[in-house]
């Protein structure tokens, strides 16, 4: 049974953590565009390719990340290494000096968000029926709020530090998220029971397979 200090001390600081990983995020969401075009010289179609490379691996990552959280029965690692892949991937992005150096660590970047999955799984370890709703409002709610102060941040900061010293400014905070999960989320070990027993069609419901016809028939 975890208590009700253990599981406030694990949702602010899962909440700190992604407030600080969307503000360096949300950095370089405004000028990611201008970079790549205007700095890089490249057509809108690589801009375009490097964008729907990242939307694709985001979905790849998050369903590899839970599958293997539940497979190995740990959360922790894939929640930090997630951080620490966003914090390279902006060095990387300032260092970049033609387009395809930026290939990789787009996908560095976006398999960061593997932390996704495992980490709402710890949030709802770590919850009771009374309080879920309320700690997965609050890790919404500071995703949001670092989004708009990292769009803030680079509207102030832009024009002072440029596009390649604001990248780096950027890594900062997803580096101190993971810091934050390594030294303050203790990670409590998983039931020795299979999570994921696999899927097959003895196991969809009979309402599933029947075919669906219009109401007004």
């Amino acid at each position: 049974m975890i208590s009700n200090k253990d599981t406030k001390k694990t949702v602010r600081t899962f909440a700190l953590a992604s407030f600080l990983n969307n503000l360096g995020s949300d950095m370089i969401y405004p000028i990611w565009p201008l970079f790549v075009t205007s700095v890089l010289g490249v057509p809108m179609t690589v801009l375009g390719f490097l964008d729907g490379l990242g939307d694709a691996l985001v979905s790849i990552s998050q369903a590899f990340s839970g599958y293997l959280s539940d497979r190995f029965k740990k959360r922790k690692p894939f929640i930090w290494l997630g951080y620490l892949f966003g914090g390279l991937s902006r060095i990387g992005y300032a260092l970049s000096s033609y387009w395809q150096l930026l290939i990789p660590f787009r996908i560095l970047d976006r398999a960061g968000k593997m932390r996704g999955a495992p980490r709402d799984a710890m949030i709802a370890d770590a919850s009771t029926q009374a309080n879920r709703g309320k700690n997965f409002g609050i890790i919404r709610a500071m995703d949001n709020l670092g989004a708009v102060c990292g769009i803030i941040v680079c509207i102030i900061f832009f024009n002072v530090l440029g596009y390649r010293n604001l990248f780096l400014l950027a890594s900062i905070p997803s580096l101190i998220s993971l810091l934050l999960i390594i030294f303050f989320i203790k990670e409590k070990k998983l039931p020795d029971t299979k999570i994921y027993k696999g899927l097959a069609l003895k196991d969809i419901d009979r309402n599933f397979k029947l075919p669906s016809f219009p109401y007004y028939i």
